[in-house]
């Protein structure tokens, strides 16, 4: 079991007189920007002054300067730019202002772990990775909670790392909720793992070859739709409230019969070994090493596989119906014009 710290765990004052630098302010720089500001920490935003979102962290009344300055400046670094970026602004912007005693943060592992970014000995180096998206992060903390945050310590130079650590968690309201003990090494191949072979890969082709199947039945695309695609959130909902029990206590007993006799036999055992195998590719840095290569050759096989995604019939019948669905758009709306993720969130 994971070691679990809480808000009596934390000493808000560990960081008492120190800059934090915040790089990056999309979906998590802008959340752990404000939460910081408001449990009274010194925080200023490292971007290019040209960039919209320094425009707007300069309207929510944070100091924003260029980020080698702000890397001159502060004494916390925490760099949420993203992963395929991340090496080349390090050593660009970060690594010539990296001195002794400093604090180097990440919310998530992938940079450090798989070594495109390699840190001084002599400065901290920690992880504070909220498990959430950044605007959930920011709405619970103003309604007085907190949402989970793992962290982690690559580095102890100053042998106040972990103190450091927890201190920027209070500070960003994780404490309130709980903030578990882990390694980058655990959190970087756990997290690629889940977003590739559950979360976001598994299910999307899971739901896609749904959809196929039905419409080569002969049903009707939209219906398609809706049985395996549309549906999903009500059942994801279900187990984000209440596990996998509450959601078949929620589902009709044929549901549930449908689900104990069928599911195993759409994802069998043979699966698993599949998923091994891609989690071997994590571990080994094959797939890191994948990912870096393609975006040093321009991202055109990325690219590529953007457009074919785009082109699948199930974006266009999935378009038409949430056309249909009045209470979406309010959402869609608020979503085109929220700062664009400048770093990994949610698993997903």
């Amino acid at each position: 079991m994971a070691t679990v710290f809480y808000e009596h765990d934390a000493d808000p004052s560990a960081l008492k007189g120190k800059t934090i630098g915040i790089f990056g302010y999309g979906s998590q720089g802008h959340a752990q920007a404000q939460n910081l500001r408001d449990s009274g920490f010194n925080v200023i935003i490292g971007l290019d002054p040209s960039r919209a979102s320094a425009q707007q962290a300069n309207a929510d009344g944070f100091t924003v300067l260029a980020p080698a300055e702000a890397a001159k400046r502060a004494d916390w670094i925490q760099i949420l730019t993203p992963d395929e970026t991340q090496a080349d602004f390090y050593q660009a912007a970060i690594q010539p202002a990296l001195k002794a005693g400093k604090i180097l943060g990440v919310s998530h592992g992938f940079s450090i772990h798989f070594k495109t970014i390699v840190p001084p000995k002599d400065v901290d180096v920690v992880m504070i990775a909220p498990k959430s998206p950044g605007h959930l992060l920011r709405r619970v903390y103003t309604e007085g909670r907190g949402v989970p945050s793992l962290l982690a310590i690559h580095q102890d130079a100053s042998g106040r790392a972990h103190e450091y650590a927890l201190s920027y968690a209070y500070g960003i309201g994780s404490t309130r909720a709980g903030v578990l003990q882990t390694t980058f090494k655990e959190e970087t191949e756990s997290d690629l793992f889940g977003e590739q072979a559950v979360l976001c890969g598994g299910l999307t082709s899971l739901m896609k070859k749904g959809f196929e199947t039905l419409v080569e039945a002969g049903y009707a695309p939209e219906i398609a739709y809706f049985e395996c695609i549309h549906e999903m959130k009500l059942i994801v909902d279900l187990i984000y409230e209440g596990g996998l029990g509450r959601m078949r206590y929620s589902i009709s007993n044929t549901a549930e019969y449908g689900d104990l006799t069928r599911g195993e036999r759409v994802v069998p055992d043979e699966t698993r070994a599949t998923m091994k195998k891609i989690l071997a590719d994590i571990q080994s840095g094959a797939f890191a090493k994948e990912w870096i290569e393609e975006n040093k050759a321009g991202g055109k096989k990325f690219a590529a596989l953007r457009e074919k995604e785009r082109q699948h019939p199930v974006e266009a019948v999935g378009a038409k119906l949430r056309g249909m669905m009045s209470w979406l758009q309010k959402d869609a709306k608020k979503t085109a014009s929220a700062p664009k993720p400048e770093a990994k969130v949610v698993n997903a």
